[in-house]
């Protein structure tokens, strides 16, 4: 299975509320590339890392990791 990182856009929240939009703020990445949505749904293990030294490229210091299955607004995207 491939490593999924999931994380929450922080800059998609702040501008959503600024210009009344609702764009997806959760991003899904793994080597397939990036999925965003609305809802995620991890089904198995999950870990929740928090790396404020060590960032991901995004930015992101904290994010939730697996290797099992997610789906993200009922798409499975690393199934």
């Amino acid at each position: 299975m491939l490593k999924t990182r999931i994380h929450i856009n922080q800059h998609v929240i702040k501008s959503n509320r600024k210009h009344g939009k609702t764009d997806p703020v959760i991003t899904v990445k793994n080597s397939r590339g990036n999925t965003y949505g609305h809802k995620v749904k991890i089904t198995g293990e999950c870990e929740v890392v928090y790396r404020p030294d060590k960032p991901l490229s995004c930015g992101a210091h904290v994010w939730i990791e697996t290797t099992d299955v997610v789906e993200v607004d009922g798409k499975i995207v690393n199934g």
